[in-house]
Formats: structure tokens, C-alpha cells, sequence
């Protein structure tokens, strides 16, 4: 214990120190990571940027695969009316999760993984966020309840069943993105990659059923929405075992406070809505319920590749959370240098055989052009990199200016998708979401890659 403590007081002294010249900052030191690795077994479970993202990657890259098949398969399994409808349930949902309950995953990634910075290994707080949490989903389903007869009517076309179905998946999906920043905090991102997978699978099934015969008609498939969340937390034993097996904690308690997580919250709560606005706008936009299901699957282009950035996402802002300023610009610029070549790649793919593909995924009526298809493509990259920028502003504490780019450029989509200056609403939405990204990414270049302005 003598030879634990002289080695611990070192890495003590030093995080001191570094607080005082850098208020906010979290510096850890080779020595403190030690001792908390003798105490919790930290050092064993703190895998590096690259190992994390390829971890997590695996199970997130076949989740993507499968999102896009389980589309893919209704499209040909349903009318395109119907079709539509399972696009704009999708989408409304994928806006009401990712706006109320990523904000929370976010929370307890960063605040866990700084934790974990400053050698506290476990029993990190949960109840503060889980209530917030909790708030965010009795405010859904009390707008949800109100808005009824208008949802049900007017966006559903009288369909009670995808009424319900929303209402029961957004629910569902509290526990599920819970679980995820849980899980990413603590860098169990196998068991991240498992959860996602476990969504995934679950849901192309009903579909598939329908393909074979097994059941029939608009909500089987709407039920694997439904179902997905509800797999995802098969994932919940394993990480329960690995958390009675965290040994005791090093360090001193965080001093966030209530008002400055609700801040964070409520700032991310901003950027998914404004990222979500950027996704699907165009599709709630569009009255023709058949136009929107096409300029849906167009922009499947970049939902697929934005899913599977949730690998280098998650595990990105753990990482920046802990590191310092020259291993975090290190991995900005590598994730960047990465995103422009795929993106790079996938547009020269699609000027390729964008419009045969596109033809023979989905089975809709429509002329998909290939200029139109590659602006996706570009327009993804953009935001890719805006994501990832987006995450050292969360890192260095400046979810609020984020957040204000992001409101900015999904403003600027909107106003371009209502404006009718091209009145095609496919290529429409190809230009404007494309400008509307790289928008986005200048802004958030400013914010965070000029020197000196870092908290």
C-alpha cells in the first residue's frame, strides 16, 4: 500500500495543478492510471481510440447493412402508399429519439468517460441522468396523447396501429439510449455493437415474414419498429456482470452540477433536432406520401453511413473527454482524412451506377439521376465531418455554440426546401441538403479549430 500511495500522490498532485492553469480540463497521468488500474482494473478496460472505433464498428457496419435491407424489403412487400407511411413513421421516430433521448446518451458517455480520466473506475451516478431521462419521455407521451387525433389523421391516414407503434417505440427507446451511453462511457462498446445489432436484427424480421408469407400487410412490418428496441436490451445482463465486477474507485466525485448536465442536455437536445431536421424535413415536407418515400430512400444514402459513423462517434467523445489537446486534434484530423476518402469514394460509385442500384433496391417508380445521387454523397461527407467536429465542441464545452450552428444550417435546409426554387422535390432536396452540410461544417470548423479557443 506504501508503494500504491507514492505513486498515486504524484498523479494527484499533478491533475491539481493542471486544474488550476486549465480551469474544466481533465489531465491524467500516467501514474494515477496506474494506481486505479491496481485498485479497478482501469487500465485493463480503457482500449484506444482506434481499437475502440473498430470494435464498435463491426457490429454498427452490419446494423447499417441490415437498417437499409429491412427498407429495402418493404419496399418491395408493400404498395408505395403504404410504403410511405412506414418511411414517414420512421422518420418522426427517428427525429423524436434521437432528439430526447441521445442528449442523455451523450451526457453519461462524457461524464462517465471523465470520471474514468480521473481514475474513478466505477459507481458512477446514474440517477440524475436516468430522471432526466425520464422527464424527456413523459413529455413525449403527453404530446403524443394530445396530438392524437392529428397524428393518427393526418400523418397516418387514420391508422391507429402506426399510431400506436410510435407511441410504444419512442417508449421503448429511453432504456435502449440509456443503455447505449452507459455503455459507451464505460467503453464496453463489444457489448454497444451487440446492442445495436440486436435492434437491427430484430426488426428486418417482420419484413422478411411478410416476404414468406408468414403475415401480411402494412403492420407486420411496422411492428419490427416496435419490436427493436426491446431486443436491444438483451445486451443489459452482460453489462450488469461486468459492472459487479468493477472494483473500488481512486479519485474525487465531478463537480458538475444539476443545472450544468441540463445545460448539456438540453444543447444536445438542439443538435439532434437540428441534425434530424437536416434528415428528414424533406420527407415531412413532401405531401405525396409516394414522392416522400422516394426522396426517403435517396436519402438512405446518407442515413447508412451515418449510422455506421455511430462507431467512430460513440467512441469519440470518451476519448476526447480524457485526452488531451494534441492526441485530440490527432484524431480529429485522422477520422476526417478517413471520412473524405469514403465519401470521396461512394459519390465516384454512384456518378457510377447510382441510378441502376438505386433501381434495383428499391422497387418504386422514380428517376433517380446520378449528379443528384452523388450531391448525397457529398452532402454526407460534409456531415460526417460536421459530426465529428461536433463532438470535440461537446468535449472542450461548447455544446451551446454548437448547438447554435446547428440550428443555423437546418434552418437554412428548411427555408431552401420551402422556397420552390427547383421544383423537382428530389433534386430539390439533393442541392439543398448538400449545401446545407457543408454550411454546417464551416461553422463548426470556426468553432473549434481556431487556435486559442479552446475551454
Amino acid at each position: 500500500m506504501k508503494r500504491l500511495r507514492s505513486r498515486l500522490r504524484p498523479g494527484l498532485r499533478s491533475r491539481a495543478e493542471g486544474s488550476r492553469e486549465r480551469p474544466g480540463s481533465i489531465i491524467s497521468t500516467p501514474e494515477a492510471l496506474d494506481a486505479a488500474a491496481e485498485l479497478g482494473g482501469l487500465g485493463a478496460e480503457r482500449p484506444t481510440y482506434g481499437a475502440s472505433a473498430r470494435i464498435l464498428g463491426i457490429g454498427i457496419a452490419v446494423t447499417g447493412v441490415v437498417t437499409f435491407g429491412y427498407f429495402a424489403v418493404a419496399s418491395h412487400v408493400l404498395s408505395d402508399d403504404d410504403y410511405g407511411r412506414i418511411s414517414l413513421l420512421w422518420s418522426i421516430l427517428f427525429v423524436t429519439m434521437s432528439v430526447i433521448y441521445r442528449p442523455v446518451e451523450q451526457l453519461l458517455s462524457r461524464s462517465i468517460a471523465r470520471r474514468r480520466a480521473q481514475g474513478i473506475a466505477g459507481d458512477h451516478p446514474l440517477r440524475r441522468p436516468a430522471l432526466i431521462q425520464a422527464g424527456f419521455a413523459a413529455v413525449f407521451l403527453f404530446v403524443a396523447l394530445a396530438l392524437r387525433g392529428v397524428i393518427t389523421d393526418e400523418l397516418f391516414d387514420g391508422s391507429d396501429a402506426l399510431y400506436w407503434t410510435l407511441v410504444a417505440a419512442a417508449l421503448a427507446y429511453a432504456g435502449s439510449y440509456f443503455a447505449r451511453g452507459f455503455l459507451a462511457g464505460n467503453q464496453w462498446f463489444g457489448l454497444y455493437g451487440g446492442l445495436v445489432l440486436f435492434e437491427a436484427v430484430s426488426r428486418i424480421l417482420f419484413p422478411v415474414g411478410v416476404a414468406i408469407g408468414i403475415a401480411s400487410g402494412q403492420t407486420a412490418v411496422a411492428l419490427g419498429i416496435v419490436a427493436a428496441p426491446f431486443a436491444s436490451l438483451l445486451v443489459i445482463p452482460w453489462a450488469f456482470m461486468r459492472r459487479r465486477n468493477e472494483g473500488a474507485s481512486v479519485g474525487a466525485e465531478p463537480t458538475t452540477s444539476t443545472k450544468d448536465d441540463a445545460g448539456f442536455a438540453g444543447s444536445v437536445a438542439l443538435i439532434q433536432l437540428a441534425e434530424q431536421t437536416l434528415l428528414n424535413a424533406a420527407v415531412l415536407l413532401i405531401p405525396n406520401k409516394a414522392t416522400a418515400g422516394i426522396v426517403f430512400s435517396a436519402l438512405l444514402i446518407a442515413r447508412a453511413p451515418l449510422q455506421l459513423f455511430q462507431a467512430i462517434q460513440t467512441s469519440l467523445l470518451p476519448h476526447l473527454a480524457g485526452a488531451d489537446e494534441a492526441e485530440g486534434t490527432r484524431a480529429i484530423r485522422i477520422t476526417i482524412l478517413a471520412i473524405s476518402g469514403f465519401a470521396g469514394a461512394v459519390a465516384v460509385g454512384l456518378l457510377a451506377v447510382g441510378p441502376w442500384v438505386m433501381g434495383i433496391l428499391f422497387d418504386v417508380n422514380a428517376d433517380y439521376g446520378r449528379f443528384g445521387l452523388a450531391l448525397i454523397a457529398v452532402g454526407m461527407g460534409l456531415h460526417l465531418a460536421g459530426g465529428t467536429l461536433n463532438q470535440l465542441a461537446l468535449a472542450r464545452d461548447k455544446s451551446a455554440r454548437a448547438a447554435i450552428s446547428w440550428v443555423v444550417a437546418a434552418c437554412a435546409f428548411v427555408a431552401w426546401m420551402v422556397s420552390g426554387v427547383v421544383d423537382d422535390a428530389l433534386l430539390r432536396t439533393e442541392i439543398g441538403y448538400a449545401g446545407a452540410a457543408g454550411l454546417l461544417c464551416l461553422l463548426l470548423a470556426a468553432l473549434t479549430l481556431r487556435r486559442g479557443n479552446h475551454s
